[in-house]
């Protein structure tokens, strides 16, 4: 029986640790069935958290969403779905063109070791924040978007902005070109020198990397082909009273490349 029991026992634990992974894990983007799909049709966004692309499905939980919405032609919209499912939000393209959703969550708070701090500010690029050399409290808001195309792609199609604190966007139209220009805001501010990072979900490991400049510009050549995430976080001092060291922002875009000789 004590055998049993303590197998049991790491059973729960490890079912514990694999109910908090999502929450400790780093990136967080949108995934849709489809990049392109028919106006009319019903498109499932998914929402994953992991890192290199590799993740776990994000449930809809309310409680977590500060806005889920999507901007179809010129109306703004949110993203319908029931709590609880998978995936976390459905929308329905109404006329051809650029289709832009994103989600925004409320702060949730975790409290980190100093090595694992130390070691997500190496990987993103944020070396101008210390050192921690004690366990760190972070409030993290997750400010993710993705851009769809219903119909042929034209040069008129553009992103748009949807307000996050942090905020990813493309200034030309994704499914048209490999050379992509893209604008880094902060309190819809220009910020600069922040690292942008783009994977593609053929080889997560062959990184795209660029800083902002000081208009929060940057310039990505990324290979034709499949889902491309792009990437940045921000980090500032928490405010007084949050009961937290840190608050940090971390901004995603997905989007679909064409193949060699377009879509």
């Amino acid at each position: 029986m004590p055998t049993i029991l303590r197998r049991l026992g790491l059973l729960i634990l490890q079912a514990m640790a694999l109910a908090f992974q999502p929450l400790l894990a780093h990136d967080m983007w949108i995934e849709p069935n489809t990049f392109l799909p028919e106006t009319g049709d019903i498109v499932a966004l998914k929402l994953k958290v992991g890192q290199n692309l590799l993740g776990d499905p994000l449930a809809r939980d309310s409680q977590l969403i500060k806005q889920f919405i999507v901007i179809d032609g010129g109306e703004r919209k949110p993203v319908v779905g029931r709590d609880g499912g998978n995936p976390a939000g459905f929308i329905r393209p109404s006329q051809p063109g650029l289709i832009v959703a994103g989600y925004h969550s409320n702060p949730s708070s975790v409290e980190e070791t100093a090595e694992k701090f130390n070691q997500y500010l190496k990987e993103e690029g944020l070396a101008a924040i210390t050192p921690a050399k004690a366990p760190v409290r972070e409030l993290f808001s997750r400010c993710a978007k993705v851009l769809l195309l219903s119909g042929p792609p034209n040069e008129a199609q553009h992103d748009r902005t949807l307000g996050f604190p942090l905020e990813l966007v493309a200034e030309r139209n994704p499914f048209m070109t490999e050379d992509l220009p893209l604008r880094l805001t902060y309190e819809n501010k220009p910020l600069p020198g922040a690292l942008v990072i783009a994977m593609n979900k053929r080889n997560p490991s062959e990184k795209v990397t660029a800083r902002t400049g000081a208009d929060g510009r940057v310039r990505l050549h990324l290979k034709p082909g499949g889902m491309w995430m792009v990437k940045a976080v921000h980090i500032i001092p928490a405010s007084a009273g949050s009961n937290a060291d840190w608050q940090s922002y971390w901004a995603s875009l997905t989007f679909e490349m064409p193949t060699a000789g377009g879509l």
